[in-house]
C-alpha cells in the first residue's frame, strides 16, 4: 500500500494526511446507515494505514456520525488523528436552518465535544455560512474557543472569497472546504487563488464527483432509493447521457496508464499542491484501499491538461447541487456595523 505522505494544512502549523477520510456516507445521506462495526473496523483500519484526518460534522445523521468517530476513537486512538468537524446547519422539529450566531456556535461546539468524546477538535468548520450574521461575529466566538482550548483551528466550508477575507482577518483561517473535481472546477476562478494568497489550506470534498468519476453512470443502478444523489441535477437523465462521456475518456485514460478511474481523478486532485488535501468517502476497505494508492499515480503536465479538457466547464451538464442548498455563491454576510448583539 501507498505510504501516506503528510501535509501542512494552512500556516498556522496544522498537519495532515495528504488524503483524508470523509466519514459522512457512513451515517448518512448515502442511502440508510451503515453498521457500526463495519465503520469502526474501516476507520481503524485507516488510521494503520497513515490517513489520520477524520472529516464529519453534527449535521450528518444528524450528530450519529460524531457518535460513531466518538466510538472509534476510544481506547488510544485520540492522539493519533485530526478530527475535523462543522456546526452552522441546525436541525430543529425536521426544519433546517443555517446559523452563525456566538450563541449557538458555543452550544454546538460542546455538544459535538461531549459526542466525539474529545477535549478539542483539531479542525473545526463553519458548515454554511450564516448569511444574517456578519462573518467577523461567528469568527470573533470561533476565536474565543481557540483560546479556550476546545478547537485548535478554524475551517469555512462553501465560502465566497470576500468572506474568507473578512473571516481571515478576525483570526487566521486554517482551511476552507470546498467540493472540487475534475468535473467541479468552478473553485479555481476565485477561491483557491484566495486561499492562497492568505496561506489557507484547501480541503476537497467530493473529490471522485460523489462516486461519479469511479462508476460512471452505473453508479445510479447501485444507489438505494433514499440516497440525495438520485435528485442532483448531474445525475438526472438528462445530463447524464451528455456527463457519461467524461467518465468514459477518464476510464479510457486509466487503462492507459494501469490504474483505475477514480484512483486517476483522485490523483489529478493531489497533483493541484502540497496545499491541497481530497477527502474521498468511502464505506468499503477495499474501495479506500484503493483510493490510498492514488497517491503513487503520477500524472505528467500534458496527461493533466488531457484530463481538464475531458471535463472543462462547459462540458459538464448539471449544476453541483439541487436548487435550495446554500453554497459559496450565497454566503455573503452583512457588515459588521449592521449587527446588535441580542
Amino acid at each position: 500500500m501507498a505510504q501516506v505522505r503528510r501535509i501542512k494544512l494552512g500556516s498556522q502549523g496544522l498537519e495532515v494526511s495528504a488524503q483524508g477520510l470523509g466519514c459522512m456516507g457512513m451515517s448518512a445521506f448515502y442511502g440508510p446507515p451503515k453498521p457500526d462495526s463495519d465503520m469502526i473496523s474501516l476507520i481503524h483500519h485507516a488510521i494503520n494505514s497513515g490517513v489520520t484526518l477524520l472529516d464529519t460534522s453534527d449535521y450528518y445523521g444528524p450528530y450519529t456520525n460524531e457518535i460513531l468517530l466518538g466510538k472509534a476513537l476510544r481506547d488510544g486512538l485520540r492522539d493519533k488523528v485530526e478530527v475535523a468537524t462543522k456546526f452552522g446547519i441546525s436541525v430543529k422539529d425536521g426544519k433546517r436552518e443555517i446559523r452563525g450566531d456566538p450563541q449557538y456556535v458555543r452550544a454546538a461546539c460542546e455538544a459535538s465535544l461531549k459526542r466525539l468524546g474529545v477535549d478539542s477538535v483539531d479542525l473545526y468548520y463553519q458548515h454554511r455560512i450564516d448569511t444574517k450574521v456578519p462573518i467577523e461575529v461567528t469568527v470573533g466566538e470561533l476565536k474565543k474557543l481557540v483560546e479556550e482550548g476546545k478547537i485548535k483551528y478554524i475551517g469555512l466550508s462553501e465560502a465566497s472569497a470576500a468572506t474568507i477575507r473578512r473571516a481571515h482577518a478576525v483570526h487566521p483561517i486554517t482551511a476552507v472546504q470546498l467540493e472540487w473535481s475534475l468535473w467541479s472546477r468552478d473553485v479555481e476562478e476565485d477561491i483557491i487563488p484566495t486561499c492562497r494568497e492568505l496561506g489557507i489550506g484547501i480541503v476537497a470534498y467530493s473529490p471522485l464527483g460523489r462516486g461519479f468519476l469511479s462508476s460512471g453512470p452505473k453508479l445510479l443502478d447501485e444507489l438505494t432509493k433514499e440516497d440525495f444523489r438520485k435528485n442532483q441535477p448531474r445525475f438526472q437523465p438528462e445530463n447524464l447521457e451528455h456527463n457519461k462521456t467524461i467518465f468514459e475518456r477518464v476510464n479510457e485514460m486509466a487503462e492507459r496508464k494501469g490504474c483505475t478511474p477514480s484512483q486517476l481523478a483522485l490523483a489529478w486532485v493531489h497533483h493541484q499542491g502540497n496545499d491541497v488535501c481530497p477527502i474521498p468517502g468511502t464505506t468499503k476497505i477495499e474501495n479506500f484501499n484503493q483510493n490510498i494508492g492514488a497517491l503513487s499515480v503520477k500524472l505528467t503536465p500534458e496527461e493533466k491538461a488531457k484530463l481538464e479538457s475531458f471535463a472543462s466547464k462547459d462540458v459538464v451538464k448539471g449544476e453541483r447541487y439541487a436548487t435550495g442548498i446554500p453554497t459559496y455563491k450565497q454566503s455573503d454576510t452583512p457588515p459588521l456595523s449592521s449587527w446588535k448583539a441580542t
